[in-house]
């Protein structure tokens, strides 16, 4: 058997346990989106879409089978970054199942933001559409839910999708979704989103989809990208004293670094940070004439790491500020869990995205396996995570004036 009949044997059985139409349509779209693969999609239809109006959403007894369906079928796109357009098909026919108006913004060719509206927003859903490599596709075991993607990030999208259909059965028609390309690696897509901005004039408050095991982020550290270099003499490694080793006391600099005191914030933990990329020399015979170091810093709030680097700098050292973006501490909002969380994400320039009001970090799945061999979602997770975001976004809708 073929591996494309046996992708569309499986959609039928996953088909046959589904009893609603439009979550019978969705297959179908499944099914054309796998028979089609590689169909270039460069340039989609950037005109707004809409569908029948949505059926009722799910009972509570079928809304966890409902979430990892659809997490499923999202997570068989390979849409590790730079191939986010990969999975607009399926993404598409999940925002069709739910009336959306829809508009692609191209950021690069071949890669898309995608913004969904039912009305005019007074709040945004948000996460991003890009996952790390290596590709890994979807396994299920009950309700275990393996394979890349799954918790970082499409699980976010299937539950703050079921929470937006939620929020509509309840009459709310100002809601928006916005995914976004390149977060793993350079937040091109965020940062293109701020021409979507006047479209988001109304919005009250961003919330932003990341792993968070269901709990409110307190804030997030910043991110310094320092690089060390140190400077010696190559000679013969026989005759190390006609030179100078570039190697030595970028060793040392480095170590007074690691015996530095580590600050700590409140809401933001503590400041750390992470020699990733250690380099210099050319042979094993020739005595290193360079040195390179690369750091990046979890840093907080009026951080003195990049001065006290400076200050253990070698006489042959040099420390240039690569990037930087500033911490961040967001509002608490009373009712809801708080936790610290030890990565960044696109919040900071979402926030800004709408003017720099309130915005909230969290979502379903845990930190600890995303970017892993073993990142995996549950049912149960992705079932609390709706109640919380449901929750969580009455609260700012019926919170706010007007």
């Amino acid at each position: 058997m073929s591996l494309l009949a046996a992708r569309m044997n499986i959609l039928v059985a996953v088909a046959s346990l589904v009893s609603d139409v439009k979550s019978q349509r969705l297959m179908c779209d499944v099914h054309r989106s796998l028979v089609s693969e590689g169909a270039d999609i460069s340039t989609p239809d950037t005109n707004t879409m809409t569908a029948p109006q949505p059926s009722n959403a799910p009972s509570s007894s079928s809304r966890r089978a409902w979430l990892l369906d659809r997490t499923e079928a999202l997570c068989r796109a390979d849409t590790t970054t730079g191939r986010e357009d990969h999975g607009l098909p399926l993404l598409r026919s999940l925002l069709t199942e739910l009336d959306a108006k829809v508009e692609l913004q191209q950021v690069t060719p071949k890669r898309h933001n995608v913004l969904a509206t039912w009305g005019e927003p007074k709040l945004l859903f948000s996460t991003h559409l890009d996952t790390v490599p290596p590709f890994l596709p979807p396994r299920r075991a009950g309700d275990l839910l393996s394979g890349r993607g799954t918790c970082d990030a499409k699980g976010q999208i299937v539950t703050q999708l079921a929470t937006i259909q939620e929020l509509l059965s309840r009459g709310h028609t100002d809601l928006g979704w916005l995914g976004v390309v390149g977060e793993e690696t350079d937040s091109i897509g965020a940062a293109a989103a701020d021409d979507l901005a006047p479209q988001l004039a109304k919005c009250i408050a961003v919330i932003n989809g990341e792993p968070t095991e269901n709990k409110l982020a307190t804030g997030q550290r910043g991110s310094l990208q320092l690089q060390l270099s140190t400077k010696g003499v190559a000679a013969h490694s026989g005759l190390p004293e006609l030179g100078h080793s570039a190697i030595w006391p970028m060793l040392e600099w480095v170590q007074r670094l690691r015996e530095l005191h580590s600050d700590v914030d409140p809401d933001l933990g503590s400041e750390i940070w992470n020699l990733g990329k250690l380099e210099g020399g050319t042979a094993p015979n020739v005595i290193p004439a360079s040195a390179e170091a690369r750091l990046f810093v979890r840093s907080l709030p009026n951080s003195t790491f990049e001065e006290r680097a400076r200050q253990l700098a070698p006489e042959e050292g040099r420390l240039d500020l690569i990037s930087f973006t500033p911490p961040e501490v967001f509002d608490r909002i009373p009712g809801f869990e708080h936790a610290v969380v030890p990565f960044g994400s696109d919040a900071p320039r979402l926030r800004q995205l709408i003017g720099g009001k309130k915005v909230a970090l969290c979502g379903p799945g845990t930190i600890k396996v995303a970017h892993t061999l073993d990142e995996h979602i549950t049912g149960a997770d992705m079932e609390q995570g709706f109640g919380m975001l449901t929750a969580l976004a009455t609260t700012l809708l019926e919170g706010s004036p007007g």
